[in-house]
């Protein structure tokens, strides 16, 4: 009877032991894994991101009428004789 306490006694002990021994590395191991994921997930976004760039860039470049768009949209760039027209809405 009292070997068996013993033995139930050192294997609860061995497996305290080894809870406290591995028990952080596996913790880490699993919050490092899912950092892992959410850089994957972020490297994928930006790499669509950056595909989608590149050509808006060929475009930039390589396109006069699309020039001309961006121009007149996000600079406010007129031909000669044209007169630049503002509509402003209302604020609700």
């Amino acid at each position: 009877m009292l070997s068996t306490l013993r033995k139930a006694f050192w294997l609860f002990g061995l497996a305290v032991l080894l809870l406290v021994l591995f028990l952080p590395g596996y913790t880490k191991l699993r919050e490092l894994r899912v950092k892992n994921r959410r850089l994957e997930e972020q490297f994928r976004r930006m790499a669509v991101e950056n595909s989608l760039l590149q050509e808006e860039l060929k475009r930039v470049q390589n396109d006069p009428v699309y020039q001309e768009k961006i121009a007149r949209d996000k600079m406010g760039v007129v031909r000669k004789g044209e007169i630049p027209v503002k509509i402003f809405q209302k604020k609700r």
